[in-house]
């Protein structure tokens, strides 16, 4: 399911200030699929969002897209 880092990808690049620091991995064990965010210590803040709401949201999308391939997303946050 390479689309899905590329949607995770699209939407992260467009909350940060310094997309250029973004990198993404993907990781897929047994029936769930591992996505882990980078980004630059100035934009952790961005990606978390207040009260982590950004954070839970961009965890909803990708939950939902991994739904319908039948599998679980995970969705980490490294600063």
């Amino acid at each position: 399911m390479e689309g899905m880092k590329d949607f995770v990808e699209f939407i992260a690049r467009h909350l940060v200030d310094h997309p250029d620091e973004l990198t993404l991995e993907q990781e897929e064990k047994d029936n769930s699929i591992i996505v882990r965010i980078k980004v630059g210590e100035a934009d952790v803040g961005k990606i978390i969002g207040k009260k982590g709401r950004t954070a839970q949201s961009l965890r909803t999308l990708l939950s939902a897209v991994a739904a319908k391939g039948g599998k679980r997303a995970i969705l980490e946050i490294a600063d």
